[in-house]
């Protein structure tokens, strides 16, 4: 009989996913490599590190509608005019009204019963009630008029003079909406009569819907979303509309006005059919239908409704919005860039004029030329802003991404090919068209040309494309590709880059309808999120992939992710901060790389070893002892491990899971410790050792992580075993 050998076999940790090979061969060529590595990410550190979640940006959604407005006064019963609207509300939506404000009188400590004065509008049960520290879903149960008491359903603390507000929440009905687009107004049907009338322009908050924001950015440390036809920005605290147009100091022309026409002066921009405003002193909200010639500041409105009175002379016209309307399918692409010192936003969505920001003054270029309204795609290269549209590549003059005077700098080149995206890369703008890419080289209309970097490859999905390492990656027919530099001037890789995982990445095309990308670059690493109206978040799939030291794809280790939802994302770079944000059809921006859990929601994560037969020999039986496990955690984490023998093939007697605890007695994290019961002085756990059992021909290690822990580290791990002979 054959002596037994003992032995100790070691997994270093790194490569990535791999799917190319055969079970047996993965085992025997990377056996610290992956089979399964779901939200791990490879890391430049060293190992596999479980990803961070995410957390909402801003707490608020992002209104769907826009700023919507009551439209006129004294409304009762079950219908309401609403103006400002320049996207059609649904059946069976929600939407809050205020109808009365107060102040408490006199303090209250764990009360059910407050005393107000000051009150204007009515009070009446079932309202809820709104006040600084008060939280959401407190309601009016009874209100004494006599005595002004307001019977509240959650006891309270209030201070004294603390100002409140009571508001209704209302339901459309089925049927309930008749909605003029040229107006921008509706009349809404609601399943129970109004509570009192509302005020003439006051504020309608519509509950979230399954609307999809089709466009996230950060900005002048502010989040931008576009959601149906308004662009919105928060600095993580409400939404606050901002394509809203500055036409200059616009004042009524002249007393005594009446009908659907209004003279004005003191306009130094053309407002434009559809856009929304109020006039100082009378009621309701005006759309204008019809511009007439703008002459020396002045000009004659066409609007509708008809005038609800005669505004005074030089009465102030404040202008509420002008819409987007939104095309389905399109996404607001954005571009950061600094002119005339001042910072600016510029985006495109495929259907409007394109706009840009300061961050107090939107402008749409609405006199631009047709073949730049309605450009998909924008990029800054020296100094000219390029639009992308169909065939076409029009540039702006210098420092002016509304000027498109060939004398002063601007121009267009029909590339001959759809336009996928541009991207400036090595002081050259990158264009891609399906089956094609460009390069444009040169500063000037003077000397810009255009060159072909290949006939053969393009990039089919715009939302791809992203700088990561020095290198372009994008989505090509055959999976993604790399375009790299090399030491040849002018001179380009296009190496495919996905191959490794091909099935995995398979998969995710067929599953998915719509992508995102991101960079975040403070890891190396390039995140492809795809997006199916059908699929849930929990089983929404994406592609990881780290790059490591060198260009090309050749050093790209890969990983799946699973649980975020993105339609939309975008990442930047400031100073010392990366910010990643990203947002689907739930209404909701979410910030990337945020906490230690998906918005509250455990994440899930798996890394599965590839089955590897420990002495090359995979026909001799290994019995197993102990395992040690080398990790690097930044807190209190737990996870289970299990041996799978055999390639867990049915009727194979697989071992129960281990679990695996790095904390050794009561370990402090600064913020999260408990006063006189936890030590900052204890050690978290990096080496972890336990006895497993079971034999095998081959085995594959498995952790699996459910939780809300801090992220953490696999970095290698030990096997003792012994040999059998054969017998």
């Amino acid at each position: 009989m054959a002596q037994d050998q003992w032995g100790t076999y070691q997994f270093e940790f790194g490569g990535g996913l791999l799917t190319n090979l055969s079970p047996l061969q993965l085992g025997n060529r990377f056996p610290g490599s992956a089979r399964i590595l779901r939200n791990f990410e490879p890391s430049v550190e060293g190992g596999y590190r479980r990803i961070e979640g995410f957390s909402k940006y801003d707490t608020d959604h992002v209104p769907p509608y826009g700023d919507p407005r009551v439209q006129g006064s004294s409304q009762t019963g079950t219908t309401l005019d609403v103006a400002n609207l320049f996207t059609e509300p649904q059946d069976a939506d929600t939407f809050i009204l205020t109808h009365a404000t107060a102040d408490v009188n006199g303090a209250t400590t764990d009360s059910t019963t407050v005393v107000v004065d000051n009150i204007s509008g009515t009070i009446s049960a079932g309202m809820i009630v709104e006040g600084s520290g008060i939280a959401s879903g407190v309601t009016v149960s009874s209100f004494d008029a006599g005595t002004s008491t307001v019977t509240l359903s959650t006891e309270l603390s209030l201070a004294d003079n603390l100002e409140l507000t009571f508001k209704y929440e209302y339901t459309i009905g089925t049927g309930g909406v008749t909605y003029s687009s040229a107006n921008k107004s509706a009349t809404l049907t609601i399943t129970e009569a109004l509570k009192s009338s509302p005020d003439d322009q006051s504020l309608v908050e519509f509950g979230n819907t399954e609307d999809a924001i089709e466009g996230v950015a950060y900005f002048r440390s502010r989040a931008i979303a576009y959601r149906n036809s308004d662009l919105f920005e928060s600095s993580g605290s409400g939404w606050t509309k901002i394509n809203v147009p500055d036409y200059g100091t616009v004042l009524v022309d002249g007393g005594s006005q009446t009908g659907t026409s209004l003279d004005v002066d003191g306009i130094d921009t053309t407002p434009q059919v559809g856009d929304t405003f109020t006039v100082a002193g009378i009621e309701k909200v005006y759309t204008i239908t019809a511009v007439g010639t703008v002459t020396s500041g002045a000009a004659t409105l066409t609007i509708n409704p008809s005038l609800a009175s005669s505004p005074a002379d030089n009465a102030v016209i404040t202008f509420l919005s002008t819409g987007r309307p939104r095309s389905a399918g399109k996404k607001h692409r954005f571009v950061q860039y600094r002119f005339a010192n001042t910072d600016r936003l510029l985006f495109v969505d495929g259907t409007n004029a394109p706009a840009y920001y300061d961050g107090s003054t939107f402008v749409s270029m609405d006199d631009a030329p047709s073949a730049v309204v309605g450009a998909d795609h924008v990029a800054m290269f020296k100094n000219h802003a390029f639009y992308g549209k169909d065939n076409q590549l029009t540039f702006s003059s210098p420092y002016d991404e509304d000027g498109f005077s060939a004398a002063n700098g601007a121009g267009d080149i029909d590339v001959g090919s759809a336009i996928t995206g541009l991207v400036v890369f090595r002081e050259q703008l990158i264009i891609f068209c399906e089956q094609r890419i460009f390069r444009l080289a040169g500063t000037t209309i003077s000397d810009f040309q255009l060159q072909s970097i290949t006939d053969d490859i393009g990039c089919i999905e715009t939302d791809t494309i992203q700088e990561v390492g020095g290198d372009i990656i994008f989505l090509a027919p055959d999976g993604l590709r790399m375009l790299s530099g090399t030491e040849r001037i002018g001179d380009f890789g296009l190496a495919v880059v996905s191959k490794v995982i091909q099935s995995e990445f398979d998969n995710f095309i067929t599953n998915s309808t719509s992508y995102a990308s991101v960079v975040i670059r403070e890891k190396s690493q390039y995140r492809l999120l795809g997006f199916n109206d059908n699929v849930t978040e929990e089983s929404a799939v994406g592609i990881l992939g780290t790059q490591f030291s060198g260009q090309g794809g050749e050093n790209m280790a890969w990983a799946e992710l699973r649980g975020i939802k993105a339609y939309v994302a975008y990442s930047i770079y400031t100073s010392t901060t990366e910010t990643i944000l990203f947002a689907n059809d739930d209404g909701f921006v979410y910030q990337m790389e945020s906490g230690n859990s998906f918005d509250g929601e455990i994440i899930r994560a798996t890394f599965s070893t590839p089955f590897v037969p420990i002495n090359d020999d995979p026909r001799l039986r290994k019995t197993f002892y102990k395992l040690f496990l080398y990790a690097d955690p930044q807190g209190s984490v737990t996870t289970n491990v299990s041996l799978k023998y055999d390639f867990d093939t049915e009727g194979t007697i697989q071992p129960t899971p281990i679990e695996l605890s790095n904390v050794t007695g009561a370990v402090g994290f600064y913020g999260e410790a408990t006063f006189g019961t936890t030590s900052y002085g204890t050690k978290l756990k990096k080496l972890f050792g336990t006895q497993v059992i079971g034999s095998g021909f081959t085995v594959s290690l498995q952790f699996v992580s459910e939780g809300t822990d801090p992220p953490f580290s696999l970095d290698a791990a030990t096997l003792e075993y012994a040999v059998h002979g054969r017998r």
